[in-house]
């Protein structure tokens, strides 16, 4: 049996031959590789290579892979953008609306990347400038992109994508839009032009949903990369701003035949009581102590029978963790929640982890594959 065939039949609730691990590496070997400190033993690896070398399952096909990400975004041709250099790491980012301006500021950080710093949403007005953006925007499926991403995973994992974030998550935490603190005082102070814009965002949404369950043939398990951390989100604004939009959404696309599951990689003890009956097939990357805020047993209790994607705290791959740290803590994942498991890295491995980090990676997949021959014990220590 496939790791691909492995990674559907768990969503479809069917029996596996061993636990399927799934880690996400891509950003560890990203860094490596951009920084040129690549261990000696893996320099001349490319990705899948890797991926190969230690047998593991892959997810994403455009999480730093180089394959297009299947969600497109369009605007009408009403809406103009400029970009202006300040110097050479800062940059305007201007879009022209019929109520003025809406400007960012990016700027080059030290790891070579631009990003956000100082958001375009700060008035009334602002709020009003991009209502009309989001009404003159339309997110779209790029099948031909999802096809290559299909080919390039093969039988490494069922190929899957993230969905562009709901609207209440879009606005704060892709922070080209708004700052945390300024959405909350939005909402307090704006609560009717707040709501527009978030129905807006929803709204550019439709196309996009609509051409995913075109292809339900081919997409058949897709992710809701919201980012989820309980303390930076009131229990109000959970229930009346992101639940309704889940069951909207999800439901959707469940209703077609496509499983989805959430990605939830802070802390979340505040809404352990909601998992259960969130809309999702399942959960991806809760975080459990020493690194999250709550146990793995509470974990077992409180999300039913959905598949828990990841669940071994990223930390464990740090050398202040101990191998005996780490089995314990999969072992216990494996025993509560195989076969509803896909194990994982929450939410992924550090990226400056060395070479025994990624052993460590290595050892997993060996522990997990032993579970066929019923020599699941601890291996390798």
């Amino acid at each position: 049996m496939t790791k691909r065939e492995m990674n559907l039949r768990i969503f479809q609730g069917k029996d596996i031959p061993y636990p399927l691990f799934q880690p996400r590496i891509e950003s560890w070997y990203n860094w490596h590789r951009q920084f040129n400190v690549m261990p000696e033993r893996y320099k001349d690896y490319s990705l899948l290579e890797l991926y190969d070398e230690l047998d593991i399952s892959m997810r994403y096909i455009a999480y730093y892979t180089e394959i297009p990400s299947p969600v497109g975004l369009k605007y009408t041709d009403k809406v103009k953008i400029n970009e202006k250099e300040v110097d050479s790491e800062c940059r305007l980012i201007t879009i022209d609306t019929p109520y003025g301006e809406l400007t960012r500021e990016i700027r080059l950080t030290s790891d070579r990347n631009w990003r956000t710093s100082r958001s375009c949403i700060k008035t009334r007005e602002d709020i009003k400038k991009a209502t009309w953006l989001f009404r003159n925007t339309e997110f779209y499926f790029i099948e031909e992109n999802f096809d290559k991403g299909d080919k390039f995973i093969g039988d490494r994992g069922e190929p899957q994508f993230f969905l562009p974030r709901s609207p209440y998550q879009s606005l704060h935490v892709d922070s080209s839009w708004m700052t945390l603190e300024d959405l909350i005082y939005a909402i307090t102070d704006l609560p009717s032009e707040i709501e527009e814009l978030m129905n807006a965002i929803d709204e550019s949404y439709d196309r996009l949903y609509e051409e995913i369950i075109s292809c339900r043939d081919k997409v058949r398990i897709i992710n809701f990369g919201e980012n989820i951390d309980a303390y930076l989100l009131s229990l109000k604004y959970f229930e009346e701003y992101l639940v309704p939009f889940w069951e909207k959404r999800s439901n959707q696309l469940r209703r077609a035949g496509i499983y989805t599951h959430i990605h939830i990689d802070g802390h979340f003890r505040p809404i352990l009581k909601y998992l259960k009956d969130l809309p999702f097939d399942g959960l991806e990357a809760l975080t459990p102590e020493p690194q999250g805020d709550v146990l793995i047993e509470e974990m077992k209790e409180y999300i039913g029978d959905k598949v828990l994607l990841d669940g071994i705290p990223a930390i464990l791959f740090l050398p202040i963790y101990s191998r005996e740290e780490l089995y314990s803590c999969m072992e216990k994942l494996i025993r509560l929640f195989h076969p509803r498991l896909i194990l994982g890295i929450s939410d992924e491995i550090p990226e400056g982890v060395d070479e025994e980090g990624i052993e460590r990676v290595r050892w997993i997949s060996e522990y997990c594959k032993s579970f066929k021959t019923g020599k699941g014990d601890s291996y390798g220590l």
